[in-house]
């Protein structure tokens, strides 16, 4: 096993990997010469700054197309706004690994002093308050390699860090089942510090038949009604668009209605922190770029009442951000758009959507009958007595000892 320096960082080279997927044409070359000759990956630590540039960009993209787990808020036109709004001094690094000159895994990783509030040093995987899964982008074929390797600079680079902690984790995929993998040959301590479930949508039916399963003939009935009473109102429309037409004036509408809502008064809408509108006007922009934001809107009279913006990653999908108009609260705009949402269910490689919203989330969940898992890891670094010391935090945070992430 053999140690270069990269960028400053030392990089281990002793693991070979074994091949990706073909996941699209345009990717089938590279993948091909690669097969020819398989150089040890490479591992490299650094500024994400680096990352933000076309060519970088690019292979990142590459990437994201042949990712294991589809992870929208890990692509560069979504992380690296949230990046520019929430880590100016780049205190985040970006971990990726590199196999023949193709980036094959990436991820966002920081040194924070506090666990939860308590002042507890960990690295973890980044995130922030409109991020809602963390899935590193991993290229089909090299999950177990990626997770090595990580772990790996985890432990020579542990300094004053307790763990690692890996937050919205998409439990029961290939990519965390290599992770639980990996622990358990290295016999690793980890545990699973939380897990919840969230509404997902996911069926071969239509629209009309999967809403007929999910809500009673009552409630059917009900927003029927409502729905009736908006026409009254004047012209109601459902406005579906998937390009750039029109895209600012969208965002800015968007914006707005949240704003209006009990959201702006908490202080918590997008548009509260200018900042943060930046950063979600930036994810949009390069999703449309790229074809993978549907923005669904039912208007009145031509103005939007209830708003969403989705992101597409096939062969998922992502609830991003809803908003509605609270002054039409008793019509339930709100829901009549999630039930023109379940169109995605005909949608062509969409095979299932995730909320991106709480467990037991008022709304939706009555109207998704299916559910994803999403976990919280909490994994042992570094040496014998780090490791003691890890085992003694779980029992206290979870009453058991670290039994693994399985």
């Amino acid at each position: 096993m053999a140690l270069a320096r990269v960028n400053n960082f030392p990089v281990q080279h002793d693991l070979n990997f074994d091949g990706l997927a073909i996941v699209t044409k345009a990717d089938a070359r590279v993948i091909a010469e690669s097969a020819v000759a398989k150089p040890d990956p490479v591992l490299v630590a650094q500024g994400w700054r680096v990352m933000d540039s076309a060519d970088n960009i690019a292979r990142w993209d590459a990437l994201a197309r042949q990712a294991s787990e589809p992870n929208p808020f890990f692509e560069s036109w979504s992380l690296l706004p949230a990046l520019a709004a929430f880590d100016p001094d780049q205190n985040v690094r970006l971990l990726t690994l590199e196999a023949d000159g193709r980036l094959v895994g990436l991820v966002p990783l920081r040194l924070d002093r506090r666990y939860y509030g308590h002042p507890i040093p960990h690295w973890r995987i980044w995130t922030h308050h409109n991020l809602f899964l963390c899935a590193p982008l991993v290229a089909r074929g090299f999950e177990h390699v990626f997770w090595q390797h990580l772990l790996g600079w985890v432990d020579r680079h542990a300094g004053i860090a307790a763990f690692l902690h890996c937050a919205h984790m998409p439990a029961d995929t290939p990519l965390v089942r290599a992770l639980a993998e990996v622990l358990a040959s290295s016999k690793r301590p980890a545990a699973t510090v939380q897990h919840e479930q969230r509404a997902m949508l996911a069926g071969d039916g239509d629209a009309e038949s999967y809403a007929a399963a999910s809500l009673s003939a009552k409630k059917r009935k009900e927003l029927r009604r409502q729905h009736r009473r908006l026409t009254e109102l004047g012209t109601l429309e459902t406005v579906r668009q998937l390009g750039e037409e029109d895209l600012e004036s969208w965002i800015d509408s968007f914006l707005a209605l949240e704003l209006r809502s009990w959201k702006g008064a908490a202080g918590s809408a997008l548009a509260s922190d200018p900042l943060t509108a930046t950063a979600f006007r930036q994810a949009l922009t390069g999703a449309a770029h790229r074809g993978r934001l549907e923005r669904l809107a039912i208007t009145l009279d031509g103005a939007p009442i209830a708003m969403l913006a989705s992101f597409l990653a096939p062969p998922g999908a992502f609830s991003f951000k809803t908003a509605f108009d609270e002054d039409y609260s008793r019509f339930s705009p709100g829901v009549l758009l999630q039930l023109d949402n379940l169109d995605l269910l005909a949608r062509d490689r969409i095979q299932w959507c995730d909320s991106c919203a709480a467990e037991d989330h008022p709304m939706i969940d009555h109207i998704w009958r299916e559910r994803r898992a999403i976990d919280r890891y909490s994994i042992a670094i570094g040496g014998a007595l780090r490791r003691r010391a890890f085992a003694a935090l779980i029992r206290q945070e979870t009453g058991a000892a670290p039994g693994g992430i399985a």
